[in-house]
């Protein structure tokens, strides 16, 4: 009875009570540490995902138990090897991205639900880890994700040797850290959405990454959303989000 649509059903039926379901719907997402959105993916289309970065071992498994049972796709970002650890001899089922800090508790496959695909360009292998977060982050929203590294500005002639695979996607997330130049190249370059991922990559007067967001803000190509500093999974969200709506008016 715990699961929202369940109770929803029941009140419609007329088997429970307004004031009864009310009471099941509060206690349901309430944990001593935690009080957890269970309808957000009826709001939003997308379950509530958990950062897992600061949290302890049997916090960040007691969400993961609470989520796990009431929805179908659960989704850790930023999490340590030790939590990984932790959490799979828990639950072994679970998928462990490594490269992309993430855990991912699905119980159908992760399969592309829409034509299309999302073209996540990494500047360097630097960039590599938050590309992949952007990436596994659209899979799990379902669309296809291929991931296009080290094709950054030092050496464009690289950048036009896939640049027809990156125009032939539906939306593009571009991952680069030094100044950030790639975001710029390539919106002058296709016509469609490119979602910039600042990354903390580069020397010091990169300053983490500040230098990269300032360039891609300031961008002089149209086209161009950015969002904040080793944001793949934002950018991921995000680039998820545009190629939904964009494929329901194909």
């Amino acid at each position: 009875m715990a699961d929202v649509k369940a109770i929803l059903q029941e009140v419609q039926a007329g088997r429970l009570s307004i004031e009864r379901a009310s009471e099941l719907l509060q206690g349901a997402g309430m944990l001593d540490y935690a009080t957890l959105d269970l309808d957000r993916a009826g709001r939003t289309g997308f379950p509530e995902v958990v950062y897992g970065a600061g949290k302890r071992i049997d916090q960040l498994i007691g969400i993961m138990e609470r989520l796990r049972e009431h929805q179908e796709l659960v989704l850790v970002t930023r999490v340590s090897e030790e939590q990984a650890s932790r959490v799979l001899e828990r639950w072994p089922d679970v998928q462990y991205e490594k490269e992309a800090g993430l855990l991912i508790s699905s119980r159908k496959p992760l399969r592309p639900v829409r034509d299309g695909y999302v073209a996540v360009v990494a500047a360097g292998t630097s960039d590599w880890g938050v590309a992949q977060e952007a990436a596994w982050t659209a899979r799990c929203f379902g669309s296809e994700a291929r991931v296009i590294a080290d094709v950054g500005v030092a050496g464009i002639h690289r950048l036009f040797g896939r640049l027809e695979e990156i125009r032939s996607a539906s939306v593009i997330v571009c991952v680069a850290g030094m100044e950030g130049a790639l975001a710029s190249v390539l919106a002058g370059l296709v016509d469609i959405p490119v979602i910039a991922v600042p990354t903390s990559v580069g020397y010091g007067a990169n300053f983490g990454g500040v230098s990269a967001l300032l360039s891609m803000l300031n961008s002089c190509s149209t086209g161009v959303a950015v969002v904040n500093i080793d944001n793949g999974f934002g950018a991921g969200y995000m680039a998820g989000m545009i190629h939904k709506q964009t494929s329901k008016t194909m």
